[in-house]
């Protein structure tokens, strides 16, 4: 009983940092759901929280790629603004079609961060100075572009990006009787059994990896730990799609930020080229000497974090309705500082998408609970700096005790 209980503690030491994140991110939910007396987890709450982190969530995916190769990205709050702004103008000004545009806007996006990735990883200028030149650039496009103005508003077909809602595919008879039953006049069966799908999905997937290692001989974690992750999980993801269910169901952007979540998610964890990633943020030297083509690999980091930055830009304006030339300024910090919270290593070769993801959650739900309880921005500003500086001093404490 006794080793067991010491294989628990030493195992609980050595990933005290993702159940640490997702023991706080549970933590601050449950505070703000007290303070503001069921407010915050109310279903329009909830789906302004999708809403409002939407494009923080997909810029950090991006985010976590260009850190974890060991560079960072000072442009993403002023690429996203540039790119919202010349889709106003390019739909409000210049009468362009939605389906020309967005597609040209997302191309201009990747070009943009050819342009950056192209000094970092040819010419190697310090990724800091190359893109804090590209923010003040493209701060200074904007401005340019609107004339110093909002443009808007969008079409509707533009405006669905962010504020859309999938539609129930299940007949007004089958949802009736559920509605009825639960209370709501329009119970959207459809995001229910996304959630519950969603779930299981992720049982079948935990369960499948823990027998292939020990197949292999691969110690996995503790049942107790396994167990009690995916109970969390399960009931974390039914309770929300249940709560979406209640109101308008599934938005569209959720739908895009899951695609993109597993997208990165596998591409990091399940590829060759995910590895190579990590390994070049580990030691460029090494990766270089183990034929690893780093320069092409540091290139293509940036121009997916143009690509990414460029459909948030997309995001942001089709929420707002409009472009202003202040857009997506100071978005980087909050970008940044998710994917820090989220566990990433400052020094490259660490971090994981779902860490990024909790990281940008813990700072929206911060955000959002602070706005309900009525917490002025000044005071706002200096908690989000002290969680970041937490979780960073956290970050550091647990390499020097594995040391």
């Amino acid at each position: 009983m006794t080793s067991q209980n010491n294989g628990l503690k030493s195992y609980l030491s050595a990933h005290m940092k993702d159940y640490g994140l997702l023991f706080a991110l549970i933590a601050i939910m449950a505070f703000f759901q007290i303070m503001t007396d069921g407010t915050l987890m109310r279903p329009v709450n909830i789906t302004n929280l999708f809403l409002q982190n939407s494009y923080i969530i997909v810029m950090a995916l991006g985010m976590l790629i260009v850190i974890v190769a060991g560079h960072i990205d000072l442009s993403v709050g002023s690429v996203m603004g540039f790119i919202g702004a010349l889709a106003a103008v390019m739909i409000v000004n210049w009468d362009m079609p939605v389906w020309v545009t967005i597609p040209i806007c997302v191309a201009l996006g990747g070009v943009i961060g050819a342009a950056q990735g192209y000094w970092v990883a040819y010419w190697k200028i310090p990724s800091f100075i190359a893109t804090l030149a590209g923010m003040l650039v493209f701060r200074g496009a904007s401005l340019w572009l609107l004339e110093g103005q909002s443009v808007g508003p969008f079409p509707q077909s533009f405006q669905v990006l962010s504020t859309g809602f999938i539609g129930d595919f299940f007949s007004r008879e089958t949802t009736a009787p559920i509605a009825e039953l639960v209370g709501s006049r329009n119970f959207n069966v459809l995001s229910l059994s996304v959630g519950v799908i969603s779930a299981m999905v992720i049982v079948w997937l935990g369960l499948r990896q823990r027998a292939r290692g020990k197949a292999y001989g691969i110690e996995g974690e503790p049942s107790a730990f396994f167990w009690g992750r995916n109970i969390i999980v399960l009931g974390a993801l039914i309770f929300l799609s249940f709560k979406l269910a209640t109101f308008r169901g599934l938005p569209n952007v959720l739908l895009t930020m899951g695609i993109l979540i597993v997208f990165y998610a596998f591409v990091t964890e399940k590829t060759v080229i995910g590895r190579r990633i990590y390994a070049l943020g580990g030691n460029e030297k090494a990766a270089k000497l183990s034929g690893i083509k780093t320069e092409r690999l540091t290139f293509f980091a940036f121009v997916n974090m143009g690509v990414l930055a460029a459909i948030a830009g997309l995001i942001f304006a089709a929420r707002l309705n409009t472009a202003t030339p202040k857009a997506g300024f100071g978005m980087e910090l909050d970008v940044i500082a998710a994917v820090f919270i989220g566990g990433a290593s400052m020094s490259g070769g660490s971090g994981k998408i779902v860490g990024a993801v909790v990281g940008a959650f813990i700072m929206g739900v911060l955000n959002n609970g602070m706005s309900i309880l009525g917490i002025g921005i000044d005071y706002q500003q200096m908690i989000k700096g002290l969680v970041l500086l937490a979780a960073v001093v956290f970050d550091v404490y647990n390499k020097q005790k594995q040391a």
